[in-house]
């Protein structure tokens, strides 16, 4: 299971960096959002993918009891989705108003805009 989600991280990269050659800025913000998904299914594959109890520790116990999950990669996953989700909230306004003043999203003609 894990050698297949690393051939689909492996292709979520690649789009991605597909999305972002484009000329377009919405295409390239499509491939900025693709681009941390993969990176976030990456931490979640390399930190392994295994079923497992919550981490918590019994009254009298020094330990988890059994296998249980890791909580670190899914405090960071979840503080990606986060950052992510703001990042594209911020585009979105940006390309909004990029195209209200040059009345295009072909990054080649916003070039030609500059003085």
């Amino acid at each position: 299971m894990e050698s297949l989600m690393a051939y689909v991280v492996g292709i979520m990269f690649t789009a991605a960096f597909y999305m972002m050659l484009r000329r377009s800025i919405v295409k390239l913000v499509i491939g900025l959002m693709m681009l941390s998904n993969a990176a976030n299914l990456l931490i979640f594959v390399v930190a392994g993918m295994t079923r497992g109890a919550p981490p918590l520790i019994p009254d009298g116990a020094s330990g988890p009891v059994g296998i249980v999950a890791d909580p670190l990669p899914q405090a960071l996953i979840l503080t990606a989705i986060v950052i992510a989700f703001g990042v594209l909230a911020f585009a979105v306004v940006l390309i909004r108003r990029a195209y209200e003043v040059v009345g295009t999203d072909d990054l080649d003609q916003m070039k030609d805009t500059d003085t």
